[in-house]
């Protein structure tokens, strides 16, 4: 009992020092390429639970979004349009929206209006964004993760450029 105790405090002393040394990046990213994504349980706007590392084996694309973003709204047709449509009956493809501290009615209506049909999930207090960045940073963000559960590539806002080759990226690692 001791020893599973002291294991226990060692591991939360190591994340808090850990979550406390992590500085973000430039776009406010507190993950990198090449790190293996933290994992994470969602619950989606269908009430079925979704747990990351359940995913090993698939490419995840991650979308950080919310109805008070403009950008986010920008970007959502064209992620349902050139990647969800494209690869949904994929599967080895997973495509989750994970909406940032809104509640399920407004998640349900946010998707209603943008006429996205990918899966929504609920992100209570920020959590599992800080997971990923900072608190205090914006969103639309993506995490497009590989099978291993490796991060392979990193955007924020909508660029055409850089969206383009997110979709390119993503077609390729499903061939």
């Amino acid at each position: 009992m001791t020893r599973i105790l002291f294991t226990l405090i060692l591991l939360v002393a190591t994340l808090t020092s850990q979550a406390q040394n992590s500085t973000p990046d430039e776009n406010g990213y507190l993950v990198k390429v090449g790190q293996e994504a933290p994992d994470f349980t969602v619950q989606l706007t269908d009430g079925s639970r979704q747990r990351l590392k359940d995913l090993r084996g698939k490419v995840v694309m991650l979308q950080f979004t919310a109805s008070w973003c403009g950008v986010c709204r920008k970007e959502m047709p064209f992620i349902e349009r050139d990647i969800w449509q494209k690869h949904k009956d994929n599967s080895s493809f997973v495509l989750i929206g994970i909406d940032r501290d809104e509640p399920l009615e407004k998640v349900l209506a946010f998707a209603k209006q943008t006429k996205v049909t990918y899966p929504l999930a609920l992100d209570p207090g920020a959590d599992v964004f800080a997971l990923y960045a900072d608190r205090k940073a914006g969103i639309t963000r993506n995490v497009l993760i590989d099978p291993q559960g490796k991060i392979v590539k990193l955007t924020r806002l909508y660029k055409e450029d850089e969206f383009n080759e997110l979709v390119k990226q993503i077609d390729e690692m499903l061939k």
